[in-house]
């Protein structure tokens, strides 16, 4: 009743006569001077909240100073007044989103923000007010920051490195086991920390990751709730792009509890396999949400400098294991293998995964193990068919798509090196001295694999990312290439059997092996080697397009899409290859080629584009003698002419399909008639998704183009005019890069090494200084102490003077008759006793 009556006096006035808003507003700004009593404060600072809604703008002209004049002085003092000046604050200060003028309204509360900001202390005393036992006090101290950080970040952020046990105080927050502040804090801290190394720097040695790790274990891990997710997001934004607390991070026991959030163990040993709570869990929406931070985290510590062998080992072997042997999501499993680093040093031919597929008709409730495999293995056949073994590759999902361009991404990094090539192709070699053909390997199979004269989508993705990562197995590797050359694929009865998978046991064992009939041998010519098999492949693929009714675009687009993943690898395998080149014409491939380039159409630019491509590099590298020789490819060249197949090969660049493929995107959205109906009756997770390109070749191409253009319109009998380095070339600036790299590491071991004894010598220094310094005192007190001594020796010489001449005074005044005192007497004979002695 107190307050009312108060508030009703200041807003009725002296006389009783009503006033208007600004009037009551002006005369409530008045009470909040020092002069007035505490409770006329409070109560004129509860009527100005009141008016924030209507007369946002008034209040902050005349009242703001007042107001921060209160935080300052009252708000600790009473956490009545504190609540209600804090929460006046908050709305001056607060951008409403339902506003009829939300520009106005934003401009309104910029314009608070600003003048709030303008002295320091007013932050300051925010930060002091977190010290606060009170609820409301911490509560609206929070929200009050949060909306200065979110209107003026770094004004704040300067105010708050200034601030004295600002960092302290913000972290003492997170202590407090009221969930609603502590989830605020955690909001805060998020803010305050984005885009500052500094307060990252200066929150992360307060113990922000302890306490905030505390927080994950406390809420149960990643099966917690959103706070979990807040947790992790301020952990991440404490550790990207800051290499010291990267530093610190490592430095500590928190990593492990990384993996063990995932349930992986973090002391696994290489020939162990992970328990099966790591492979198959249960997961949601939020559970993956939150296990993406924490695969984020591992991943951006193991692209990080600093961290050891043994740390990245795990954290590999975890993303692998989640990968390639677990039922996550697929969107994990992309995540996961997309932050590999790319120059993966990682022996994925040794480490052995066991994978799982989901038991059919069981909803993912029951899952079979099957047999253990390496972890390159696994990797190619998830290539080739797609996640459980192609179980739903018939629908070829976007986020399906994305997993099988990510691990291709991952083999191509792995194969960088041209040993790891060379002995890849090799194993699908006899072994030396041996007559019996080797197994057929699944990507072989798949590379080998005819196409059938009826469409079947899951056979033609096979082959078309056969294509791909056979490609990168030949690309810049001449050794690779002789020896594939020398491929020469021999299928038994048991190649349909492999095209399934080599890894696939069901879940009621293998087949009786007595079912299994072998088809006769009716072709009992010498096996075509793996380049005339890709050729004819590729005629067939041509003939069958050929036959498909333009109506069905939706076929058309599948056969072109397979045309151009042979075309593709046909470029890569020809280039700086003359006896590949050789054997490709010898297969018939010319006419393979200029038919399409004839029969063009004005929406068909890819397919004409890569043959003109691919012509232009066999008249280039066709070095060798043979039936067909430059002249006559010159002579198709000419009745082309040279500015079609130039133009053909130029709007290449501009289709969507190759312009839309960069490093970390090579899968595209499949067009539709109704792409608006499609976003409505689809999840972004269900649209379904094409490849036609991959970045290696995207950039082969881009490197090269001008190169064939070039070589299109030379003289027939001229020398190579390709602007590439050779073979020889690219071998000799591989080994020479492969030494640049060694070097580089070995200058970075010993920079480090450097730093730690340049610190060392600072210290050194340091101490030298110190030294020079106590050595200076020293000699100051010395002389100062001599200087004493002195003084005192020419005081006992002067003592000693005047104490003779006393005695020959004395010795004189008994001569003359004159009277001595026996007290000097007694005091004289005391001093001959001293001397004596």
């Amino acid at each position: 009743m107190d307050f009312l009556s108060q508030t009703y006096i200041a807003l009725r006035g002296p006389t009783g006569a009503p006033q208007s808003a600004v009037d009551t507003i002006a005369k409530l700004s008045d009470r909040l001077s020092p002069s007035t009593l505490l409770a006329d404060r409070r109560a004129a600072v509860l009527a100005l909240k009141g008016l924030t809604r209507d007369c946002k703008a008034d209040v902050g002209d005349r009242a703001l100073p007042g107001l921060i004049q209160v935080l300052q002085d009252d708000a600790e003092v009473d956490p009545d007044i504190g609540k209600a000046v804090l929460e006046t604050l908050h709305h001056l200060c607060e951008v409403d989103e339902t506003a009829k003028d939300k520009e106005k309204d934003r401009e309104i509360s910029f314009k608070h923000t600003d003048y709030f900001l303008q002295d320091e202390q007013a932050t300051h005393t925010l930060f002091k007010l977190l010290h606060s036992s009170q609820f409301y006090i911490r509560y609206s101290t929070l929200q009050l920051l949060s909306t200065l950080l979110q209107n003026k970040r770094s004004v704040v952020q300067n105010h708050f490195l200034k601030a004295s046990n600002a960092a302290s105080s913000i972290i003492a927050v997170l202590e407090d086991k009221r969930e609603i502040i502590r989830n605020e804090s955690i909001a805060t801290i998020h803010s305050l920390t984005s885009q500052s190394p500094d307060i990252q720097k200066v929150l992360a040695f307060e113990g922000a990751f302890e306490k905030l790790f505390e927080i994950v274990t406390r809420e149960g891990g990643i099966e917690g709730d959103v706070i979990v997710y807040d947790v992790l997001r301020c952990v991440d934004g404490l550790l990207r792009f800051n290499s010291s607390n990267q530093s610190y991070f490592r430095g500590t026991s928190l990593p492990a509890l990384l993996c063990s959030f995932l349930l992986f163990p973090s002391k696994l040993q290489p020939q162990d396999a992970p328990p099966q709570e790591f492979a198959l869990q249960f997961w949601d929406l939020k559970k993956a949400a939150n296990a993406s931070l924490v695969i984020g985290i591992m991943g951006m510590l193991i692209g990080s400098k600093g961290t050891t062998s043994q740390e990245t080992h795990v954290f590999m072997r975890c993303l692998l294991e989640l990968a390639l042997a677990s039922n996550a999501p697929t969107s994990l499993k992309t995540q996961a293998l997309r932050l590999l680093p790319s120059n993966l040093a990682f022996p994925l031919a040794d480490v052995v995964v066991t994978p799982y597929m989901p038991v059919p008709e069981t909803n993912g409730e029951e899952w079979d193990r099957l047999e253990p495999a390496s972890s390159l293995d696994v990797l190619v056949e998830l290539v080739l068919h797609g996640e459980y073994n192609g179980l739903y590759g018939g629908k070829r999902l976007k986020d399906s798509l994305d997993l099988r361009a990510a691990v291709l991404g991952v083999f191509g990094n792995f194969v960088c090196k041209d040993e790891i090539k060379q002995a890849i192709v090799q194993a699908m070699l006899p072994a030396e001295g041996s007559t019996n053909a080797p197994m057929v390997s699944p990507l072989l199979h798949a590379l080998c694999l005819p196409p059938s004269s009826t469409l079947n989508i899951a056979d033609s993705m096979t082959t078309h990312f056969a294509t791909l990562l056979f490609s990168h197995l030949l690309s810049s590797s001449p050794k690779s290439k002789s020896l594939a050359r020398s491929i020469k694929p021999s299928f038994s009865g048991s190649s349909a059997e492999q095209s399934q998978g080599q890894f696939f046991v069901p879940a009621d064992g293998m087949p009786n092996p007595a079912n299994v009939t072998e088809p006769e041998n009716e072709d009992e010519d010498a096996p075509q080697s793996l380049l005339q098999l890709l050729t004819e492949n590729l005629s067939l693929c041509f003939l069958t397009r050929s036959r498909v009714d333009s109506v069905n675009e939706r076929e058309v687009r599948e056969w072109d899409r397979l045309i151009v993943g042979y075309l593709c690898l046909l470029v890569q395998w020809l280039w700086e290859d003359a006896k590949s080149v050789r054997e490709f014409l010898d297969a018939g491939g010319l006419g393979i080629l200029v038919e399409p380039i004839n029969q063009t159409a004005e929406t068909d630019s890819l397919i004409p584009g890569l043959c003109a491509f691919l012509l232009g590099v066999c008249y280039e590298f066709n070095r060798e003698p043979g039936e067909i020789t430059r002249s006559t490819i010159h002579a198709i060249i000419s009745r082309l002419t040279v500015d079609a197949l130039v133009g053909h090969i130029t709007r290449v660049r501009e289709d969507d399909c190759f312009k839309s493929v960069g490093p970390e995107c090579m899968v595209l959205l499949c067009p539709t008639s109704s792409p608006g109906a499609l976003a409505s009756s689809q999840r972004a997770q269900e649209q379904e998704g094409e490849i036609w390109f991959d970045w290696a070749f995207v950039d082969f191409w881009k490197s090269n183009q001008y190169a064939v253009q070039r070589a299109l319109g030379s003289d027939p009998n001229s020398l190579a005019t390709s602007s590439g380095p050779s073979a020889e070339s690219m071998m000799l600036i591989g080994s020479l890069r492969d030494v640049i790299r060694a070097q580089a590491e070995e200058i970075d071991a010993l920079k480090t090494k450097l730093k730690d004894l340049s610190a060392g010598v600072t210290e050194v220094n340091e101490l030298k200084s110190r030294v020079g310094e106590l050595e200076s005192v020293i000699r100051v007190a010395e002389e100062k102490r001599k200087s004493v001594e002195k003084e005192q020796d020419d005081l006992l010489v002067l003592l000693d003077e005047m104490s003779t001449k006393r005695r020959r005074d004395k010795a004189r005044m008994k001569q003359a008759g004159l009277e001595v005192s026996e007290d000097e007497d007694e005091a004289e004979e005391d001093e001959e006793d001293g001397d004596r002695e």
